[in-house]
C-alpha cells in the first residue's frame, strides 16, 4: 500500500474508483445489501405497527438502529484493524439474514411478541456497525489511497441508491410474496456481498504494522486523545458528531407532518415526493462531484458545504410554498453527501495506518451513534413547540457551532 499522501484529496479522474474491477463488485454487492436493509425496514415496521400499534416500540426501533453504532464502532474498528475486514462483514451480513429470517418465522406462524420484535431490532442493528466501519477500511484495500475520495462518494451514493430503490421493491415483494414470505426472500439479497468478500483482495499486510488488543471503552478514550493532536481528524469528528446530534436524519421521521402542513394535494404523495427530493440531490451531488472532481476537499470546505446544508434546512422549515420546499430539500440533500463524503474521506486519508479501524470507528460514532439523541432535538422538542420550530432552531443552533467551528479550523496550520 503506498504511503500516506502529502495532498490526500488530490483528484484522480472522474469515476475513478469505478476502473478497479473488485470496487465495481463491491459497489454492486453495497447497493444490493442496503437496498435488502430499507426492505426489512420497510415490511417489518409496516407488520409490527398493524400488530401492535406501539410508538414506543417505533422509538425503540430508532435507538436499536443507532445506539449499536454509538456504542461499538469503535471497538469494531479495532477490530478490523486486528482481524480481516472482510470477515468482519460477513458477519454482519449473516446478522442480517438472521434478522430477516427471524421475522419471516414468526410472521409465518403469527407467533410475533413485543420481546421477539425488540430482540430481531437490536440482531438489525448489531449487524449494521459490523458492516459499516470495516467496509470503509475495504475501500482503502480494493482502491488504494488516491483513488479513495473517489469511492467514498460512490459508496454514498449506493447507499442513497439503496435507500431509493428499497421502499419500491419492499412494496412491491409485499403485494406479490406477502411480508412473511417477502422477507424471507429479502435475505437473498445479502448472499452477494457476503459471498463476493471470500474472493475480495486482501489488505496489503504492511498496512497495520502494529496489532493492538482490543480494550472496550478504553479504546473510545485513546483514540480521543491520538485524533486531539491531529488537526483535521479532531476537525472532522466534531463535524460528524454537531451535524448528527443536532438534525442527523430525524427530519425524515417527521416528513409526514411536513408534507401535511404544506397542504399542497395528497399528503401521502407530497410526502414521497420531498423524501425523493432530498435523495435525488444526494445522487446528484455524487455524480456532479465525481464528474467535475474539481473541489479540493479540506476541512474549511467540508465544514462550509455542512453550513451550506445547515441553511437549506433553516429554509425548508421556515418555507410554507411547496415547490420552494422541494427545492430547499434537493440542496439539502446535494450538501449533505458532499460534506459527509469529503470529512470521511479526510479521516480515512489522514488516519494513521496502524490505528486506522479505530480512528474510522470514532468517526461513525459520532457521525452514526449520535443520530440516536437527533430524535430528541427533533421529534421530542418538535412534540412540545411544533416541528417546524423544533428543525429551524436546531438548524439554527448548529450553523452558529459550524461556524465557530470554521473559524476554529481556520486558524489550524495545515499538514505538512
Amino acid at each position: 500500500m503506498n504511503p500516506l499522501p502529502q495532498n490526500p484529496v488530490a483528484a484522480s479522474g472522474s469515476f475513478a474508483a469505478m476502473r478497479s474491477v473488485p470496487y465495481r463488485l463491491q459497489f454492486a454487492s453495497y447497493v444490493l445489501a442496503m437496498m435488502a436493509d430499507n426492505i426489512e425496514h420497510v415490511i417489518s415496521y409496516w407488520v409490527v405497527f398493524q400488530k401492535f400499534h406501539s410508538p414506543t416500540l417505533g422509538g425503540f426501533a430508532v435507538l436499536s438502529h443507532w445506539l449499536p453504532f454509538l456504542l461499538f464502532s469503535v471497538a469494531v474498528g479495532g477490530l478490523a484493524d486486528r482481524f480481516d475486514p472482510r470477515r468482519i462483514i460477513q458477519c454482519g451480513m449473516l446478522l442480517f439474514i438472521v434478522a430477516s429470517a427471524g421475522w419471516g418465522f414468526f410472521f409465518l406462524t403469527d407467533t410475533i411478541q413485543m420481546w421477539h420484535a425488540m430482540l430481531l431490532l437490536v440482531i438489525h442493528g448489531c449487524a449494521g456497525v459490523l458492516w459499516q466501519t470495516p467496509n470503509q477500511l475495504l475501500l482503502y484495500d480494493l482502491v488504494g489511497p488516491a483513488d479513495l475520495p473517489s469511492a467514498v462518494r460512490l459508496n454514498a451514493m449506493a447507499r442513497y441508491l439503496g435507500i431509493l430503490v428499497g421502499p419500491a421493491v419492499g412494496g412491491i415483494i409485499m403485494l406479490t410474496l406477502g411480508s412473511s414470505h417477502g422477507i424471507i426472500f429479502n435475505t437473498l439479497f445479502y448472499l452477494p456481498m457476503l459471498l463476493w468478500l471470500f474472493w475480495a483482495p486482501i489488505r496489503d499486510k504492511s498496512v497495520a504494522v502494529r496489532r493492538f488488543a482490543v480494550r472496550g471503552l478504553a479504546d473510545i478514550v485513546l483514540t480521543i486523545r491520538a485524533i486531539g493532536t491531529q488537526p483535521v481528524l479532531s476537525a472532522m469528528t466534531w463535524l460528524a458528531g454537531l451535524t448528527s446530534f443536532m438534525i442527523g436524519n430525524a427530519y425524515h421521521a417527521q416528513m409526514p407532518g411536513y408534507a401535511g402542513d404544506l397542504g399542497h394535494g395528497d399528503p401521502g404523495v407530497s410526502y414521497s415526493v420531498l423524501l425523493a427530493a432530498d435523495a435525488a440531490g444526494a445522487v446528484l451531488a455524487a455524480i456532479a462531484l465525481e464528474s467535475w472532481g474539481r473541489l479540493k476537499g479540506t476541512p474549511r470546505t467540508a465544514i462550509a458545504l455542512a453550513m451550506l446544508w445547515s441553511v437549506a434546512l433553516l429554509g425548508f422549515a421556515l418555507v410554507p410554498v411547496y415547490p420552494v420546499a422541494i427545492a430547499l430539500l434537493f440542496f439539502a440533500g446535494f450538501f449533505e453527501l458532499s460534506f459527509n463524503t469529503m470529512a470521511q474521506a479526510l479521516v480515512q486519508l489522514n488516519a494513521p495506518h496502524d490505528v486506522r479501524g479505530r480512528v474510522v470507528g470514532l468517526y461513525n460514532m459520532a457521525g452514526l451513534g449520535m443520530r440516536a439523541f437527533s430524535g430528541i432535538t427533533i421529534g421530542v422538542s418538535g412534540a412540545a413547540i411544533g416541528i417546524h420550530w423544533s428543525l429551524g432552531l436546531s438548524a439554527a443552533v448548529l450553523l452558529a457551532l459550524l461556524c465557530l467551528l470554521y473559524g476554529r479550523a481556520a486558524r489550524k496550520p495545515s499538514p505538512p
